[in-house]
């Protein structure tokens, strides 16, 4: 049973990518915090998790997100994880802001 329920778990994987909250305007980022985006989204306490869907099921309202979820798509990956100590990824606008 055990190798039959593991094969099966994963069955259910989603992928995920960790970037930097330095990719998301101050105005998304708040929003993130507060848990008050356009889209479904877990706060932690350096970023969040992102849910974008494979295929991608909603649209964010967020304009930065919302490109973010377009290449994300284009990607296969239904999982984003913003965080402070995460990486830059190359191509995806950086914003710089003080005091979040």
């Amino acid at each position: 049973m055990e190798a039959s329920t593991a094969s099966r778990l994963r069955e259910q994987a989603e992928s995920l990518s960790a970037l930097s909250t330095r990719h998301l305007t101050l105005g998304t980022r708040l929003k993130l915090a507060n848990d008050d985006l356009s889209v479904n989204a877990y706060p932690t306490e350096f970023g969040g998790f992102v849910y974008v869907g494979t295929p991608c099921y909603r649209i964010p309202d967020e304009p930065d997100l919302a490109s973010i979820f377009e290449i994300a798509e284009l990607a296969g990956v239904a999982w984003l994880k913003f965080d402070s100590e995460a990486e830059l990824i190359d191509g995806l606008p950086i914003f710089d802001w003080v005091g979040c």
